[in-house]
């Protein structure tokens, strides 16, 4: 990821910088036409509020107070996204978003150790779309390596598993398997399928 220039510096916690040009902070980068992309930009984040904030108590199951400084929240990513972003000019905004914990230190570390092991739905059924955002919002590149190797280890597996299910059924190792993939994986493994079934019926048929 290139170096930003300073205009264009927002940040999102004390240790990373985020590189996002100030005109394009007010937009919300949810799909309405993909449900995955909807989904994801649900799942919860950790964030913390830094300014004193009228009005908002109900998002702490506090809805006569207001948010103090340093209260942490978990928020879904569309909506914790748009408030790290809401400064405007040398003003501060008005939360600092953090990496979430299936993306944290624990299980970037189980993933370099065996990407096979860790069951990726258990920590989040969005992991890599969880992943992507974060990478467009973070200068990480420990996690877009990690996301990478995973992703590719993995989806090999994934092929391996998609052809033995057409060829009789799953044992059940990989049924374990197969319970542990996130959306991405499952959409790749039925797109696998798929394809190999459909390979098979055209070889039948070429044969006849």
């Amino acid at each position: 990821m290139r170096a930003p220039d300073a205009a264009h510096i927002v940040r999102l916690n004390p240790t990373t910088r985020l590189s996002v040009p100030l005109h394009e902070q007010h937009r919300v980068t949810m799909s309405y036409y993909d449900v995955d992309a909807i989904l994801t930009d649900g799942e919860k984040v950790p964030c913390t509020f830094e300014l004193e904030v009228p009005y908002l108590g109900h998002l702490n199951n506090a809805p006569s107070q207001v948010l103090k400084p340093g209260t942490p929240l978990t928020l879904p990513l569309w909506l914790a996204e748009l408030l790290a972003l809401a400064s405007s000019g040398d003003s501060s905004p008005p939360l600092t978003l953090n990496i979430p914990p299936c993306l944290g230190t624990a299980v970037l570390s189980a993933l370099k150790a065996d990407p096979r092991a860790v069951p990726l739905r258990d920590q989040s059924v969005h992991l890599y779309g969880v992943g992507v955002r974060m990478l467009d919002l973070f200068d990480e590149k420990e996690l877009s390596e990690v996301l990478r190797r995973t992703w590719t280890v993995r989806a090999g597996d994934v092929g391996l598993h998609a052809r033995k299910a057409d060829e009789g059924g799953l044992g059940g190792q990989q049924e374990e398997f197969l319970r542990g993939l996130e959306e991405w994986e499952r959409k790749l493994f039925r797109r696998a399928h798929e394809g190999i079934k459909g390979a098979k019926e055209w070889t039948e048929r070429v044969k006849k």
